[in-house]
């Protein structure tokens, strides 16, 4: 009697297969989406950090500086120490080594809310600014012209007719080339970057009142920024505001005020 062999022909059908397929690139694009969600959500949060850093390491610089305006550990004369900062124009930092045109500024030679030149005999050797100590005379510059708004720093020296120019301190500009962490922007929030404050702390108007600029007990800095980087995931940068405060206790002028 011969024997009849059953072949198994049980298998996945084609709508089976389909499905099967329609399920693996449902799961494969939801894996896709959730890496490159996260991938987006890291670079968000790097550029974000690398501008905190950015700013706080500025912010750190500008109030250690302002902290030691009007240092004079040798007690010089006030009209002998502090330089005459009459010939500064724009960014060039240039300085006359005459004696001051009003000594009782001591070290704030200039105070406006966008612009601050400080000076502070580091090293007390009666001179501030000598040879090889730049960092005794320093201006700051909020710059707002054209498309950029940026921050200087200008290392000053008294010993010479030009100092070291104003150099990009925070923010740069977009023409130089060089990547930037962020963009400062007080001017388009209507933010002032310096603000001055007497020994009662009433906020004075250095601008309309010079005088009163031997009365400055504190410096409030602000600086509004937005990363440079856009946020993948909104489309837009992402904003910050920093502000620190600077007690001037060596511009005391000794006329009573706190």
């Amino acid at each position: 009697m011969a024997m009849k062999l059953r072949k198994n022909i049980a298998g996945f059908t084609l709508i089976e297969l389909l499905i099967a397929i329609t399920v693996a690139m449902i799961i494969g694009g939801a894996i896709f989406i959730a890496v490159q969600s996260g991938f987006r959500a890291s670079s968000a949060i790097d550029a974000k950090v690398s501008a905190q850093q950015d700013v706080r390491a500025a912010m750190d610089l500008m109030a250690l500086e302002i902290n030691m305006t009007s240092y004079n550990p040798s007690n010089i004369s006030n009209n002998l120490l502090w330089s005459d900062l009459t010939t500064t124009a724009g960014q060039n930092c240039s300085v006359s080594v005459a004696a001051p045109a009003n000594p009782l500024r001591k070290g704030i030679r200039e105070a406006t809310p966008n612009s601050l030149t400080i000076e502070a005999d580091i090293n007390g050797d009666g001179l501030t600014g000598g040879a090889g100590q730049p960092n005794e005379v320093i201006r700051y510059v909020y710059v707002t012209a054209g498309a950029d708004q940026y921050l200087t720093r200008c290392s000053c020296c008294t010993t010479s007719s030009t100092g070291s120019g104003g150099q990009p301190f925070l923010g740069d500009t977009i023409a130089s080339g060089r990547p930037r962490g962020v963009r400062v922007l007080n001017n388009t929030m209507g933010l002032p970057v310096f603000r001055y404050f007497d020994g009662f702390g009433a906020q004075i108007d250095t601008v309309a009142q010079p005088d009163r600029i031997t009365e400055i007990r504190r410096i409030d800095t602000t600086l509004a920024v937005e990363t440079d980087a856009i946020d993948p995931n909104t489309g837009q940068r992402r904003r910050m505001i920093y502000s620190t405060s600077s007690l001037l206790r060596n511009h005391y002028d000794g006329q009573g005020l706190p």
